[in-house]
Protein backbone atom coordinates (compact mmCIF):
# COMPACT_ATOMS: atom_id res chain seq x y z
CA UNK A 1 0.00 0.00 0.00
CA UNK A 2 2.73 2.53 1.15
CA UNK A 3 4.55 2.04 -2.72
CA UNK A 4 1.20 2.43 -4.32
CA UNK A 5 1.14 5.88 -2.70
CA UNK A 6 4.33 7.26 -3.23
CA UNK A 7 3.49 8.63 -6.59
CA UNK A 8 0.36 10.49 -5.04
CA UNK A 9 2.25 11.40 -1.80
CA UNK A 10 5.07 13.28 -4.63
CA UNK A 11 2.33 14.68 -6.71
CA UNK A 12 1.15 16.60 -3.71
CA UNK A 13 4.93 17.66 -2.84
CA UNK A 14 4.86 19.12 -6.19
CA UNK A 15 1.74 20.77 -5.73
CA UNK A 16 2.72 21.75 -2.63
CA UNK A 17 6.00 23.64 -4.02
CA UNK A 18 3.66 25.23 -7.19
CA UNK A 19 1.97 26.34 -3.86
CA UNK A 20 4.82 28.14 -1.90
CA UNK A 21 5.95 29.67 -5.35
CA UNK A 22 2.42 31.37 -5.99
CA UNK A 23 2.55 32.42 -2.83
CA UNK A 24 5.40 34.67 -3.52
CA UNK A 25 3.74 35.98 -6.73
CA UNK A 26 0.13 36.02 -7.31
CA UNK A 27 -1.63 36.58 -10.56
CA UNK A 28 -4.89 38.69 -11.75
CA UNK A 29 -6.78 39.12 -14.87
CA UNK A 30 -3.96 36.58 -16.22
CA UNK A 31 -1.08 38.70 -14.79
CA UNK A 32 1.47 38.59 -12.10
CA UNK A 33 1.14 41.06 -9.15
CA UNK A 34 2.53 41.49 -5.69
CA UNK A 35 5.93 42.63 -4.22
CA UNK A 36 8.64 40.25 -5.26
CA UNK A 37 6.99 40.57 -8.75
CA UNK A 38 7.56 44.28 -8.60
CA UNK A 39 11.13 44.07 -7.22
CA UNK A 40 12.58 41.36 -8.65
CA UNK A 41 10.26 39.48 -11.39
CA UNK A 42 9.85 42.87 -13.23
CA UNK A 43 13.40 43.18 -13.90
CA UNK A 44 13.59 39.86 -15.17
CA UNK A 45 11.12 40.44 -17.73
CA UNK A 46 13.03 43.63 -18.48
CA UNK A 47 15.84 41.83 -18.93
CA UNK A 48 14.68 38.54 -20.80
CA UNK A 49 12.64 41.57 -23.26
CA UNK A 50 15.83 42.64 -23.97
CA UNK A 51 17.93 39.55 -24.54
CA UNK A 52 15.29 38.86 -27.02
CA UNK A 53 14.03 41.58 -28.63
CA UNK A 54 16.66 44.15 -28.52
CA UNK A 55 19.63 42.08 -29.10
CA UNK A 56 17.46 40.00 -31.41
CA UNK A 57 18.31 36.10 -29.54
CA UNK A 58 14.77 35.70 -29.45
CA UNK A 59 13.04 34.22 -25.94
CA UNK A 60 14.38 31.03 -25.25
CA UNK A 61 17.80 32.27 -25.42
CA UNK A 62 16.55 35.25 -23.16
CA UNK A 63 14.98 33.00 -20.59
CA UNK A 64 17.97 30.63 -20.60
CA UNK A 65 20.37 33.74 -20.11
CA UNK A 66 18.31 35.25 -17.39
CA UNK A 67 18.32 32.15 -15.24
CA UNK A 68 22.00 31.70 -15.79
CA UNK A 69 22.29 35.52 -14.29
CA UNK A 70 20.01 34.55 -11.48
CA UNK A 71 21.85 31.15 -10.69
CA UNK A 72 25.27 32.84 -10.48
CA UNK A 73 24.08 35.15 -8.00
CA UNK A 74 22.40 32.80 -5.61
CA UNK A 75 25.26 30.05 -6.35
CA UNK A 76 27.05 31.46 -3.05
CA UNK A 77 24.17 30.58 -1.08
CA UNK A 78 23.62 27.34 -2.50
CA UNK A 79 27.27 26.51 -2.03
CA UNK A 80 26.97 27.57 1.35
CA UNK A 81 24.12 25.18 1.96
CA UNK A 82 26.02 22.29 0.87
CA UNK A 83 28.63 23.34 2.82
CA UNK A 84 26.85 23.40 6.19
CA UNK A 85 25.05 20.13 5.40
CA UNK A 86 28.44 18.14 4.15
CA UNK A 87 29.99 19.33 7.58
CA UNK A 88 27.23 17.91 9.42
CA UNK A 89 27.45 14.60 7.30
CA UNK A 90 31.06 13.74 7.99
CA UNK A 91 30.91 14.82 11.63
CA UNK A 92 27.83 12.18 11.55
CA UNK A 93 30.30 9.39 9.64
CA UNK A 94 33.31 10.09 12.00
CA UNK A 95 31.03 9.82 14.37
CA UNK A 96 28.95 6.65 13.80
CA UNK A 97 30.61 4.54 16.09
CA UNK A 98 29.48 6.39 19.11
CA UNK A 99 25.73 7.01 17.52
CA UNK A 100 25.53 3.82 15.72
CA UNK A 101 24.36 1.51 18.59
CA UNK A 102 21.96 3.96 19.57
CA UNK A 103 19.93 4.34 16.61
CA UNK A 104 19.98 0.29 16.41
CA UNK A 105 18.52 0.48 20.04
CA UNK A 106 15.68 2.61 17.89
CA UNK A 107 15.31 0.27 15.35
CA UNK A 108 14.85 -2.77 17.48
CA UNK A 109 13.07 -1.22 20.64
CA UNK A 110 10.43 -3.78 21.32
CA UNK A 111 7.95 -1.46 23.46
CA UNK A 112 7.53 2.33 23.97
CA UNK A 113 9.74 2.80 26.82
CA UNK A 114 12.18 1.26 25.64
CA UNK A 115 11.80 3.60 21.92
CA UNK A 116 11.39 6.64 24.25
CA UNK A 117 14.60 6.21 25.85
CA UNK A 118 16.72 5.61 22.77
CA UNK A 119 15.31 8.68 20.83
CA UNK A 120 15.76 10.42 24.12
CA UNK A 121 19.48 9.41 24.31
CA UNK A 122 20.33 10.16 20.64
CA UNK A 123 19.11 13.89 20.83
CA UNK A 124 21.57 13.82 24.07
CA UNK A 125 24.30 12.12 21.76
CA UNK A 126 23.85 14.48 19.27
CA UNK A 127 23.78 18.00 21.51
CA UNK A 128 27.14 16.30 23.11
CA UNK A 129 28.62 15.88 20.17
CA UNK A 130 27.53 19.09 18.24
CA UNK A 131 26.09 17.12 15.15
CA UNK A 132 22.24 17.55 13.91
CA UNK A 133 20.40 15.01 11.59
CA UNK A 134 18.58 18.83 9.71
CA UNK A 135 22.19 19.49 8.38
CA UNK A 136 22.83 22.59 10.56
CA UNK A 137 21.40 24.66 7.57
CA UNK A 138 17.78 26.11 9.07
CA UNK A 139 15.36 27.72 6.79
CA UNK A 140 16.77 30.97 6.03
CA UNK A 141 19.30 30.38 3.47
CA UNK A 142 15.97 28.53 1.54
CA UNK A 143 13.74 31.77 1.86
CA UNK A 144 15.98 34.16 0.87
CA UNK A 145 16.19 31.98 -2.49
CA UNK A 146 12.54 31.27 -3.08
CA UNK A 147 11.58 35.09 -4.13
CA UNK A 148 14.38 34.63 -6.16
CA UNK A 149 13.16 31.41 -7.85
CA UNK A 150 9.56 33.08 -7.93
CA UNK A 151 9.57 35.95 -9.69
CA UNK A 152 11.67 33.89 -12.30
CA UNK A 153 9.45 31.07 -12.50
CA UNK A 154 6.52 33.80 -13.02
CA UNK A 155 8.81 35.62 -15.47
CA UNK A 156 9.38 32.39 -17.72
CA UNK A 157 5.77 31.98 -17.86
CA UNK A 158 4.00 35.24 -18.33
CA UNK A 159 6.56 38.05 -19.72
CA UNK A 160 5.25 39.48 -22.62
CA UNK A 161 6.08 38.18 -26.16
CA UNK A 162 6.57 34.54 -24.64
CA UNK A 163 2.68 33.46 -26.14
CA UNK A 164 3.54 31.98 -29.34
CA UNK A 165 6.84 31.72 -29.88
CA UNK A 166 9.21 29.58 -30.45
CA UNK A 167 12.79 28.08 -29.19
CA UNK A 168 14.52 24.66 -31.22
CA UNK A 169 11.49 22.05 -32.00
CA UNK A 170 8.97 23.51 -29.08
CA UNK A 171 6.62 25.95 -28.47
CA UNK A 172 7.33 28.40 -25.05
CA UNK A 173 4.04 28.59 -24.55
CA UNK A 174 2.86 24.54 -24.54
CA UNK A 175 4.38 21.75 -22.54
CA UNK A 176 6.74 19.48 -24.51
CA UNK A 177 7.09 16.10 -23.91
CA UNK A 178 10.65 15.23 -24.83
CA UNK A 179 11.81 18.46 -22.94
CA UNK A 180 10.39 17.06 -19.91
CA UNK A 181 11.82 13.95 -20.39
CA UNK A 182 15.55 15.70 -20.85
CA UNK A 183 15.21 17.38 -17.31
CA UNK A 184 13.89 14.26 -15.51
CA UNK A 185 17.03 12.59 -17.18
CA UNK A 186 18.95 15.73 -15.64
CA UNK A 187 17.76 15.57 -12.34
CA UNK A 188 17.78 11.41 -11.97
CA UNK A 189 21.77 12.01 -12.75
CA UNK A 190 22.19 14.55 -10.35
CA UNK A 191 20.28 12.52 -7.44
CA UNK A 192 22.69 9.84 -8.47
CA UNK A 193 25.62 11.52 -7.75
CA UNK A 194 24.25 12.93 -4.80
CA UNK A 195 23.67 9.05 -3.74
CA UNK A 196 27.45 8.22 -5.09
CA UNK A 197 28.25 10.45 -2.09
CA UNK A 198 26.68 8.74 0.85
CA UNK A 199 27.99 5.39 2.60
CA UNK A 200 27.10 2.57 1.65
CA UNK A 201 24.96 1.33 4.45
CA UNK A 202 22.78 4.94 3.77
CA UNK A 203 22.22 4.14 -0.19
CA UNK A 204 19.35 1.68 0.66
CA UNK A 205 17.24 4.24 2.93
CA UNK A 206 17.40 7.40 0.37
CA UNK A 207 16.61 5.24 -2.42
CA UNK A 208 12.92 7.01 -2.34
CA UNK A 209 15.26 10.20 -1.99
CA UNK A 210 16.73 9.89 -5.46
CA UNK A 211 13.71 8.81 -7.37
CA UNK A 212 11.41 11.88 -5.53
CA UNK A 213 13.03 14.95 -7.37
CA UNK A 214 12.86 13.33 -11.31
CA UNK A 215 9.40 12.64 -10.36
CA UNK A 216 8.54 16.10 -9.49
CA UNK A 217 10.00 17.36 -12.57
CA UNK A 218 7.98 15.02 -14.56
CA UNK A 219 4.92 16.42 -12.95
CA UNK A 220 6.02 20.33 -13.22
CA UNK A 221 6.98 19.34 -16.88
CA UNK A 222 3.90 17.75 -17.74
CA UNK A 223 2.03 20.89 -15.85
CA UNK A 224 3.85 23.45 -17.07
CA UNK A 225 4.84 25.50 -20.09
CA UNK A 226 7.73 24.82 -21.94
CA UNK A 227 9.31 28.32 -21.51
CA UNK A 228 9.20 27.55 -17.11
CA UNK A 229 10.58 23.62 -17.83
CA UNK A 230 13.58 25.41 -20.01
CA UNK A 231 14.11 27.35 -16.88
CA UNK A 232 13.96 24.34 -14.88
CA UNK A 233 16.38 22.70 -17.25
CA UNK A 234 19.13 25.05 -17.07
CA UNK A 235 18.59 25.32 -13.06
CA UNK A 236 19.20 21.15 -13.12
CA UNK A 237 22.58 21.69 -14.96
CA UNK A 238 23.25 24.05 -11.94
CA UNK A 239 22.50 21.95 -9.20
CA UNK A 240 25.08 18.87 -11.05
CA UNK A 241 27.64 21.34 -11.11
CA UNK A 242 27.10 22.10 -7.53
CA UNK A 243 26.62 18.52 -6.87
CA UNK A 244 30.37 17.92 -8.60
CA UNK A 245 31.69 20.81 -6.51
CA UNK A 246 30.25 19.34 -3.29
CA UNK A 247 30.85 15.66 -3.47
CA UNK A 248 34.78 16.02 -5.25
CA UNK A 249 35.66 19.86 -3.59
CA UNK A 250 33.88 20.19 -0.32
CA UNK A 251 33.66 17.09 1.16
CA UNK A 252 37.25 16.27 1.03
CA UNK A 253 38.22 19.21 2.19
CA UNK A 254 35.87 19.11 5.05
CA UNK A 255 36.41 15.38 5.74
CA UNK A 256 39.96 16.31 6.69
CA UNK A 257 38.80 19.33 8.48
CA UNK A 258 36.87 17.00 10.60
CA UNK A 259 39.14 14.46 11.57
CA UNK A 260 41.62 17.03 12.61
CA UNK A 261 39.35 18.92 14.83
CA UNK A 262 38.40 15.02 16.56
CA UNK A 263 41.92 14.20 16.84
CA UNK A 264 42.62 17.57 18.90
CA UNK A 265 39.50 16.69 21.08
CA UNK A 266 38.73 13.05 20.90
CA UNK A 267 35.01 12.70 21.48
CA UNK A 268 33.90 11.00 24.71
CA UNK A 269 31.69 7.81 24.99
CA UNK A 270 28.14 8.70 25.31
CA UNK A 271 26.49 7.62 28.69
CA UNK A 272 23.00 7.13 29.16
CA UNK A 273 21.09 9.58 31.37
CA UNK A 274 17.74 8.28 31.16
CA UNK A 275 16.36 6.69 33.79
CA UNK A 276 13.61 4.09 33.34
CA UNK A 277 10.53 5.70 32.94
CA UNK A 278 7.39 3.65 33.00
CA UNK A 279 6.00 1.89 30.16
CA UNK A 280 3.00 3.61 28.29
CA UNK A 281 2.84 1.16 25.89
CA UNK A 282 -0.93 -0.62 25.98
CA UNK A 283 -1.90 -3.56 27.46
CA UNK A 284 -4.89 -5.54 27.16
CA UNK A 285 -5.46 -5.41 30.90
CA UNK A 286 -5.20 -1.34 30.82
CA UNK A 287 -7.33 -0.89 27.69
CA UNK A 288 -10.27 -3.15 29.62
CA UNK A 289 -9.48 -0.85 32.64
CA UNK A 290 -9.77 2.35 30.29
CA UNK A 291 -13.15 0.95 28.81
CA UNK A 292 -14.92 0.18 31.96
CA UNK A 293 -13.71 3.03 34.48
CA UNK A 294 -16.60 2.68 37.09
CA UNK A 295 -16.34 -1.55 37.05
CA UNK A 296 -14.79 -1.57 40.50
CA UNK A 297 -16.81 1.55 42.08
CA UNK A 298 -19.67 -0.32 41.38
CA UNK A 299 -19.04 -3.87 42.44
CA UNK A 300 -17.96 -1.84 46.03
CA UNK A 301 -21.13 -0.63 46.26
CA UNK A 302 -23.21 -3.88 45.00
CA UNK A 303 -20.85 -5.30 48.10
CA UNK A 304 -22.23 -2.99 50.48
CA UNK A 305 -25.63 -3.42 49.43
CA UNK A 306 -25.32 -6.73 50.66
Amino acid sequence: MKKSNQPLRLAGLGLTVLLVLSGCVRTEHGKPVGLVWETIGRPMEKVIQYFANDLGLGFGLGIIAVTIIVRLIILPLGLYQAQKAAYQSEKMAYLKPYLGPIQERMKTATTQEEKLAAQTDFMAAQRQYGVSMFGGIGCLPLLIQMPFFSALYFAARYTHGIQGSHFLWFALDKPDLPLTAIIVALYFFQSWLSMAAVPEEQRAQMKTAMYSMPLMMAFFGFSSPAGVTLYWLVGGFFAIAQQLLTTYLIKPHLRQKVEEEFAKNPPKAFKSATSSPKDVTPTATSMLEKNQPNSKRNAGKQHKRH
